[in-house]
C-alpha cells in the first residue's frame, strides 16, 4: 500500500538529508497518504511552532508526488514559493519521480495526472461560483487553514469603491443624476459617523434603504432587471446579489482625510455556504492549531465541515517549551490604573539585566494604546523603538499590533523577549465584532466560546510562534488569565511553558519557574 511506501521512503530521506527534528513526520506522511487512498477527509493541527518553521511540508509533499492520479494543493503565494523553489526540487533530486507538477488557477487537461498547485483566492472562486475551473473528486490539500475563514469570507463579500461608482453612471447614462444624487446622500450619511479606531461603522437603517432606492431607480431602466442586464458592471451585480440575502452584513469603511469610503456587503455566516462545496472533493485540512480540542468541534461548526478524520500534534516540552511571566498584581485592562501599570511593567522586562539579548517585540491590540506606548518607549529608549517597522536593529524594540505582527513576523528574526499587553480577544467596540456577536445573541448561540475565545486562542499561538524554537520569554501582562475562567484555556494554549509570576534575571534556570501541566 501506499502508506507503506510512503514511509518507508521518507524515513530514508529524514536520516539522509539530515532534517531539522520534528518527531510527527512519519505520521502525518501515512495519514494523508491513508486518505488519498480511501478518499476520506482529514484535519490535522500540526502545532504553531512548526507551522511557522514549516517542517511538516515534507509530511504531505511525498505521499502526494508518490501518489500515481491526481491532485491539487492550495497554497498561499509564500507557502507555494517555498514549496516550488525548495522542497518539491529537493525530493525529486533525492528519488526519481515523474508526475508532473504545474502552477496554474484552472485545470490544465482532462488527462492532467500530476500535481495542481494553485492559490486560495484561484481554488475558493471556483468552488464558491462553481465555474468548473477545477474538476470535482480530486483529492484536494489545504495548507494553511488557520486563515481559511477570513479566505472565504474575502472571497464572498462584495466591494464598491469610488471608481465603482463612476463605471455605475457610465454603463447607465440616464441614470446619472439618480446616482450622483444617491451618492452624495450616502457621503454625507457615512461621514456623520463618529470616528472610531477602526475606521468602519455598519450601513443600517436609512443608508441601507438609501441602497434599495438606487437598486430600484436602476431597475426602472429598460434593459430590465439589473441582476439579468449584461451591462451591469461586475463589481454592482456582486454587491447586488449580497445585499438581497437575508443573512448578510453591509459596512463602510473610511478614509476621512481623503474624504472617500467603500462599501462593502458580506455573510454573517459561512457555514451554510461551505457546506455545500466540501462534498465535492475528499479534502485533507492542515493548519497550525485551529482548535483547542483534537476533533475540532468549534472549528468545524464555524466553516461546515462534516464527519472527517482528525489529528493533532503536541508541541515537544523539550524542544519548543517557552518562558512564561504571568504577574498576578496588575490591574484589570478596562481600569484606569491599567495603562500606568503596563508601562512600569514593560519597563522592568527590558531593563531587567543582561540574559535577555536580540529584538523584543510589543504587542498591543488597541491602537490608541499602541501609539501612546510608542511615543513613551521611545522618549526613552530613543531610535531602538519602532512602530510597526519591517527593518528594527539587532537589539531593537518593536512596538505593533496583532495584525501587523501577524502578517510580518516571518521577515523578523525571532524575538528574544515577547510582551502582550492584552489578550487579543476581538473588541465588541469594533462594529464587524459586534455584528457577528448579536448574529451569535439572535441565536442563542454562545458568543464568546464561539466566536471570540476561539480567535483570541489562535491569535495568541500564532504570535508566539517564533518565540518557541528560541526557547524565549513571554510577557502575557494581561490579569484576566489569573481570575477569569476562560483562563486555564489561555494557558493550555501557552502550554508548554515554564511559568515564573515575578521578573528574574535568570530566566533559562529550569529551578525557578514552574512548568505547565
Amino acid at each position: 500500500m501506499i502508506e507503506a511506501e510512503v514511509h518507508q521512503r521518507l524515513r530514508a530521506f529524514l536520516r539522509e538529508q539530515g532534517e531539522p527534528y520534528w518527531p510527527h513526520h512519519l505520521t502525518m506522511a501515512r495519514l494523508v497518504a491513508r486518505a488519498l487512498r480511501l478518499g476520506r477527509s482529514a484535519l490535522i493541527q500540526a502545532g504553531s511552532s512548526s507551522a511557522y518553521h514549516g517542517r511538516y511540508r515534507l509530511s504531505y509533499l511525498m505521499p502526494v508526488l508518490l501518489w500515481p492520479e491526481p491532485v491539487v494543493l492550495v497554497l498561499p503565494e509564500t507557502m507555494r514559493q517555498r514549496v516550488l523553489m525548495v522542497e518539491i526540487p529537493r525530493l525529486r533530486q533525492w528519488m526519481p519521480i515523474l508526475k508532473p507538477v504545474h502552477v496554474s488557477d484552472h485545470w490544465p487537461d482532462p488527462e492532467f495526472k500530476g500535481l495542481l498547485l494553485t492559490s486560495p483566492q484561484a481554488w475558493l472562486a471556483d468552488r464558491l461560483t462553481t465555474q468548473s475551473r477545477f474538476p470535482d473528486g480530486v483529492p484536494t490539500l489545504l495548507d494553511g487553514v488557520d486563515d481559511l475563514e477570513a479566505w472565504v469570507r474575502k472571497q464572498l463579500t462584495a466591494e464598491i469603491g469610488g471608481l465603482d461608482w463612476d463605471t455605475l453612471m457610465l454603463a447607465y447614462p440616464g441614470h446619472q443624476n439618480l446616482i450622483r444624487d444617491i451618492r452624495v446622500k450616502l457621503t454625507r450619511a457615512v461621514f456623520q459617523h463618529p470616528t472610531n479606531p477602526y475606521n468602519c461603522h455598519l450601513v443600517d437603517g436609512p443608508e441601507q434603504q438609501t441602497l434599495s432606492d438606487l437598486y430600484e431607480g436602476l431597475q426602472s431602466d429598460d434593459s430590465g432587471l439589473i441582476l439579468a442586464n449584461s451591462g451591469m458592471p461586475e463589481q454592482w451585480r456582486q454587491f447586488w446579489r449580497c445585499f438581497h440575502q437575508a443573512e448578510k452584513l453591509i459596512w463602510a469603511t473610511i478614509a476621512r482625510r481623503q474624504g472617500q469610503f467603500s462599501l462593502h456587503c458580506g455573510p454573517i455566516e459561512i457555514a451554510s455556504t461551505l457546506s455545500q462545496i466540501w462534498p465535492q472533493q475528499p479534502l485533507v485540512l492542515i493548519g497550525a492549531a485551529i482548535d483547542q480540542e483534537v476533533k475540532a468541534p468549534v472549528y468545524r461548526q464555524r466553516l461546515g465541515l462534516g464527519d472527517l478524520t482528525c489529528l493533532k500534534f503536541s508541541l515537544d516540552r523539550q524542544q519548543e517549551v517557552i518562558q512564561l511571566y504571568l504577574p498576578d498584581h496588575l490591574p484589570m485592562p478596562n481600569t484606569s490604573e491599567f495603562q500606568a501599570a503596563l508601562m512600569q511593567e514593560i519597563h522592568a522586562l527590558l531593563t531587567a539585566g543582561a540574559p535577555i539579548q536580540g529584538p523584543t517585540v510589543v504587542v498591543v491590540g488597541d491602537m490608541p494604546l499602541k501609539a501612546q506606548v510608542g511615543s513613551m518607549l521611545a522618549a526613552e529608549f530613543g531610535s531602538r523603538v519602532q512602530v510597526e517597522k519591517t527593518c528594527p536593529d539587532d537589539n531593537g524594540i518593536l512596538v505593533t499590533g496583532w495584525e501587523f505582527w501577524r502578517d510580518h513576523q516571518g521577515v523578523f528574526p525571532a524575538p528574544q523577549l515577547l510582551i502582550i499587553a492584552t489578550l487579543p480577544i476581538p473588541s465588541l467596540e469594533n462594529p464587524l465584532v459586534a455584528s457577528r456577536v448579536a448574529h451569535y445573541k439572535r441565536r442563542r448561540q454562545d458568543w464568546f466560546r464561539l466566536y471570540l475565545l476561539p480567535e483570541a486562542l489562535s491569535e495568541l499561538q500564532r504570535a508566539i510562534a517564533p518565540v518557541r524554537n528560541a526557547q524565549g520569554i513571554v510577557a502575557l501582562l494581561d490579569n484576566r488569565v489569573n481570575y477569569r475562567s476562560y483562563g486555564r484555556q489561555i494557558l493550555s494554549a501557552l502550554s508548554p511553558a515554564a511559568r515564573t509570576n515575578y521578573i528574574d534575571v535568570n530566566w533559562f534556570n529550569d529551578s525557578q519557574c514552574k512548568v505547565l501541566d
